[in-house]
């Protein structure tokens, strides 16, 4: 049980600041957690803000067969959070009042209701699960697990509650990631798109060279897929999965996520579609890798930095070369009022000059921009 000096969220995420990586943060929130929060196995996932796919890193912890490496496993685990209804799912957990929950509690103690419990946790021993999502402005930055094995106490109310809370700090320590940027060296030569085909089972069945290379940009998450020797990260599965959901009309939304590479640092963004037999069956999906565009990357920065939705539409008008009279006009503001906003977002982002913000929020993850001295400098 929860003692009172951590009761407080912030206790368990005060310096879990973004000096190291997403992944140094899971482990050192993860150890916290434990202490207040006792559990067995635990699972840890960065996600795309806009759509709600789990991306880069993970990190998991005595999962086992539960997407703990084994490819057939994981990929069931997203089948079952988009193909099938069930309680606690990311999505719905995502736009709840409380954004967290534990399986016991939702099926009143009849955990059996549950397709989840029933295929993956109770045959690897697990007995109950709290899931959480972390968000800050609505928006979902990280997915999280918690397990118990078969015998141990139920999770309860008020660890539910304890795990709720700690919500926006995390996300808000995971979003401050987003800001860093570590652009590829004027000699580095891109692969082109990667494609991988994977039949309706699952199963991949064709891959190009190129999607083996952007795949050695970040460590794989899941077992051996086929023959093949590819080892998956879980932004694939995801992606996978979600397309074939969409397709299935189960869900809807993109099968698209953006990720930072493990490697170098820069953005990629991996994206799905089911392709549809002569009979419209649904039947190969066909899975991209590709580096992801700035106009991509910017909302991600831009939240990072803390804009609020005013301020981004500022920063999308200056970066488009659009004076303060002009904005002003097309928001319907007064020029006062965009100057001040402008004189906000310089603070945030920490730069002076319209062109350094440019530079920073939509070019930043990139080869350097080289922008005409003074063009953009002035506020007014």
């Amino acid at each position: 049980m929860a003692t009172a000096a951590f009761t407080d969220p912030r206790v368990l995420t005060w310096g879990a600041h973004p000096r190291g990586t997403v992944g140094d943060v899971f482990a050192e929130v993860s150890r916290r957690l434990h202490r207040v929060v006792p559990h067995d196995a635990s699972v840890w996932l960065a996600t795309d803000p806009a759509t709600g796919l789990p991306t880069a890193p993970t990190r998991s912890e005595h999962m086992g067969g539960v997407c703990g490496g084994d490819a057939r496993a994981c990929l069931r685990v997203w089948e079952l959070e988009f193909m099938v209804h069930d309680v606690n799912l990311y999505r719905d957990l995502a736009r709840a009042r409380t954004p967290a929950a534990a399986l016991r509690q939702a099926t009143a103690d009849r955990p059996t209701r549950s397709p989840r419990y029933r295929e993956l946790l109770e045959p690897n021993g697990f007995g109950d699960e709290l899931r959480a999502v972390m968000r800050i402005d609505g928006n979902p930055w990280v997915f999280g697990g918690l397990f118990r094995r078969h015998g141990a106490p139920a999770f309860t109310p008020a660890e539910t509650t304890l795990v709720a809370g700690m919500s926006a700090p995390v996300a808000a320590t995971v979003r401050e990631h987003a800001r860093a940027a570590t652009p590829p060296g004027a000699g580095d030569r891109d692969p082109g798109p990667g494609l991988l085909v994977f039949d309706d089972a699952g199963e991949l069945v064709s891959v190009n060279d190129d999607a083996r290379s952007w795949l050695d940009e970040f460590p794989p998450d899941v077992g051996d897929a086929g023959g093949f020797g590819v080892r998956l990260p879980m932004v694939a599965v995801g992606a996978l999965m979600r397309a074939r959901a969409i397709a299935a009309h189960r869900d809807h939304g993109m099968a698209r996520a953006r990720l930072r590479s493990h490697r170098s640092g820069r953005w990629l963004v991996c994206h799905a579609s089911c392709l549809r037999r002569s009979d419209g069956s649904v039947g190969d999906t066909a899975l991209v890798i590709e580096p992801a565009q700035a106009s991509e990357i910017a909302p991600i920065v831009a939240q990072a930095h803390r804009l609020s939705v005013r301020e981004q539409q500022i920063t999308q008008r200056i970066a488009r070369g659009q004076g303060t009279a002009e904005i002003a006009a097309r928001l319907h503001l007064s020029t006062h009022t965009v100057r001040d906003h402008i004189k906000a977002i310089f603070e945030k982002v920490g730069v002076s000059s319209r062109g350094a913000l440019v530079a920073r929020i939509f070019a930043g993850h990139y080869a350097p921009v080289h922008l005409e001295p003074g063009a953009h400098d002035r506020i007014a």
